[in-house]
């Protein structure tokens, strides 16, 4: 009899531990060659770990959740034995396991308890009801019976109490309806724990400054229409996004201090020449920022293309670690849902974030005249630390007025 001990490899790039994200296998459980074993994650990256070898697992070791360091043993399997024995030598892991595994059973029978149907007939909660005749005239004031209400005065008498907090809907209430108590507990793992990590660091480390301003894209709007009219085959279609990082590329050159890092351990601010805009995606596993590198190397249409590659590769799953690291400033659409102004927060270890809210037609006033214009607000929030608020609505200002006159985005030296 053979025994295989399937250690977390070396995953590279410095990673000293993996968290365990998911298992595909259970103690008992046959594995053919290269079969999943097990995901873990890394910074954003999730990795699936198969089997180099053919075997019954024998134990696992783990929670999902849990952290694991670069050459822990996570799976042990019996290379030679042809069936899997019908109860394997119980590990630690295993007891763990096999407890939290009859605690969520056990849990789950008492979150179902309130929710079982009532008998037919339903008993009345008070069958025999005593209360003052002040208290029943309360009762039928509002509309409650006094079968469904539970007395706590002397020897079970309603009082007016017990119908008040019947009524705010602190008691049981009427027509048989159960209290709902159950509570579920879901364990944040994986990408959505990194998520909550990464945005507890950044509200906790970076002290945000907030700016709102309205733009008024109309001009844009028609540029746009007209350009997506006239597209050629293989041109993807233009969303406002692409004409938000033509303009950055345009602006961040000269407010050097916004296309940044700060290290705050070493008191370091990094500039970057190269502009590397990442794109705030909502998926499946939540919130990821794929990246657009080298932008100011990118025209209009290029911008787009890549813009729907990355953002695709992240909705997707395929997105590479390379793919979703390494932004130096970030743009994040927030009109999708309607807003019209948010308080973005920053992608540590970058100083600023860009959010276009929800584009609208509005009266505008022009001279003595109400026009219909295509206005939204746009939101940003930048480290203060680095940059004083002077320099961060001087920037937002040159960004309105590319945008509001988009021709200019397009002329070298107009900006």
């Amino acid at each position: 009899m053979g025994r295989y001990l399937f250690r977390l490899p070396d995953i590279g790039e410095g990673v000293a531990e993996a968290e365990i994200t998911a298992w595909h296998v259970k103690p008992g459980d046959r594995i053919a060659e290269d079969g999943p074993l097990l995901d873990v994650m890394t910074d954003k990256a999730t990795v699936d770990m198969t089997s180099p070898v053919e075997g019954t697992v024998t134990a696992i070791h783990g929670e999902v959740g849990s952290m694991a360091p670069v050459g822990a043993v996570l799976v042990e399997l019996d290379v030679a034995g042809e069936t899997a024995p019908e109860k394997p030598a119980e590990k630690p892991a295993d007891v763990k396991q096999a407890k939290a595994e009859q605690d969520v059973a056990q849990n789950a029978r008492v979150a179902e308890t309130p929710l079982a149907p009532p008998a037919a007939p339903a008993s009345p909660l008070n069958p025999d009801p005593t209360a003052s005749p002040a208290t029943r005239r309360r009762a039928r004031e509002w509309g409650i019976r006094l079968e469904d209400v539970r007395g706590t005065g002397p020897r079970g008498r309603i009082l007016v109490e017990d119908l008040e907090r019947l009524r705010s809907g602190a008691g049981a209430a009427p027509h048989g309806v159960a209290p709902r108590d159950a509570v579920e507990e879901i364990k944040l793992v994986g990408m959505r724990r990194k998520i909550a990590d990464r945005m507890a660091q950044s509200k906790r480390q970076i002290p945000h400054f907030a700016y709102v301003e309205e733009f008024d894209l109309t001009e844009l709007e028609g540029l746009r229409a007209e350009l997506n009219a006239g597209r050629k085959d293989g041109q993807p279609k233009l969303t406002l996004l692409p004409f938000f990082m033509q303009a950055m590329i345009r602006l961040l050159p000269e407010f050097p201090s916004i296309n940044a890092h700060y290290d705050e351990a070493a008191g370091i601010l990094k500039r970057y020449a190269g502009i590397h805009i990442g794109i705030a995606t909502q998926t499946q596993n939540g919130l990821m920022v794929p990246v657009v590198r080298h932008a100011e190397t990118r025209d209009l249409w290029d911008c787009a293309r890549e813009l729907a590659r990355v953002t695709e590769a992240a909705r997707n799953g395929s997105a590479s670690r390379e793919e979703l690291s390494g932004s130096t400033i970030t743009l994040t659409s927030l009109g999708a849902m309607g807003g019209i102004a948010a308080t973005p927060i920053i992608n540590h270890p970058e100083v600023a974030i860009i959010g276009p809210n929800k584009l609208a037609e509005r009266p505008v006033i022009e001279g003595a005249f109400l026009a219909r214009r295509k206005v939204m607000n746009l939101s940003s929030s930048f480290d203060h630390r680095i940059v004083d608020g002077y320099d961060a609505a001087s920037f937002i200002q040159r960004l309105k007025r590319l945008m509001e006159r988009p021709a200019l985005i397009f002329i070298d030296g107009a900006h």
